[in-house]
């Protein structure tokens, strides 16, 4: 249930979660912005930032750190974990999805964790958050802004769980056409395939080096429980990660194999080539010497184009001969 509230710029969704209570409660499409800071318990506020009016927003409510409000309202891709005065803010990496379907681009998702407040923006749509959102729909227990923090990443490593399984299946018809009759004539698309996986595999080694340098710090400096959070989801990621290692590994070895096929061909196509300027060279040298339009060339008179076909043949056979002797044959 998204609400569009005109007091609450770029708001894509926000809820209230109160102490004791197994369900969040959604805020009201008319409750003014001066209600983000008061009331009991905890809020989470997920923006847009396709609103202009988003940046504004952010400053007035967050009470945040400036480099905090700077990342929030940021179109950066990079992911990043920040540990500041006694809030944790970043990036992570997400996938963007349509109306109708879920896509493999990669996409970003901004935070900001306090204690009493979490604040997500994003430019479009996302996997992950959607699913967060729904999971606490179905009263999901968040007694805490940091563990609605652990179920965003960890429902991102689902959808990366999902996305290998997906890729997996995709390098598994690519091998069987490799390996196959036709060979790399059928153009697998493994460039592409490829990309993702490395890109993938490069954020998620960020994201995790990242959560364990955040992790390590003091607990007085960041919200309670981040430490343990943090040490949870290293190891949830360090399982994918090793996922995601395996199949560009994979990808690295079967881009390998097409290579290796195309140059078996081009190495081919070239003795074959060599085979026939071995053949016609010594032929070539004969015509170009009786096409010499000088005098007293020998078989001028009679019968010299015969016996000019039998130097040719001749010349041919001992080429042959000598190929075959060395080898090359």
């Amino acid at each position: 249930m998204n609400l569009i509230s005109p007091e609450i710029p770029g708001l894509v969704w926000a809820y209230r979660f109160l102490p004791g209570e197994s369900r969040c409660v959604p805020l009201a499409t008319d409750s003014p912005v001066d209600s983000l800071q008061t009331g009991d318990g905890w809020i989470w506020l997920h923006l847009a930032l396709s609103d202009a009016r988003t940046p504004a927003l952010i400053e007035r409510i967050g009470n945040l750190p400036p480099a905090a409000i700077a990342t929030l309202t940021s179109h950066d891709t990079q992911a990043a974990i920040t540990v500041a005065e006694d809030v944790v803010y970043g990036t992570l990496v997400d996938f963007e999805r349509t109306f109708d379907t879920m896509t493999k681009t990669i996409g970003w998702l901004h935070f900001a964790v306090s204690d009493r407040m979490i604040i997500t923006t994003r430019l479009h749509p996302l996997r992950s958050i959607d699913r967060v959102k729904a999971a606490v729909e179905k009263s999901a227990k968040c007694g805490r802004p940091i563990d609605l923090f652990e179920m965003l990443v960890v429902e991102f490593q689902r959808t990366l769980i999902t996305l290998v399984l997906e890729l997996t299946e995709e390098l598994n018809v690519i091998e069987d056409r490799v390996y196959g009759e036709a060979g790399h004539r059928q153009q697998p698309g493994l460039a592409p395939l490829r990309r993702t996986v490395v890109r993938l595999h490069r954020h998620l080694r960020t994201i995790l080096a990242l959560l364990r340098r955040a992790g390590a710090s003091d607990e007085d400096e960041v919200p309670p429980g981040f430490i343990d959070a943090a040490e949870r989801l290293s190891d949830r990621l360090e399982t994918v990660d090793r996922d995601v290692f395996a199949l560009q590994e994979r990808a690295r070895l079967l881009h390998e194999e097409i290579d290796s096929k195309i140059s078996s061909e081009t190495n081919r196509h070239l003795y074959i080539l060599s085979l026939m300027t071995a053949f016609l060279l010594p032929p070539t040298l004969v015509t170009g010497f009786f096409g010499m339009n000088t005098g007293a060339l020998p078989f001028a008179d009679g019968s010299g184009t015969f016996f000019a076909g039998l130097i040719i043949a001749a010349s041919m056979g001992l080429a042959w001969l000598i190929l075959k002797r060395v080898g090359i044959l």
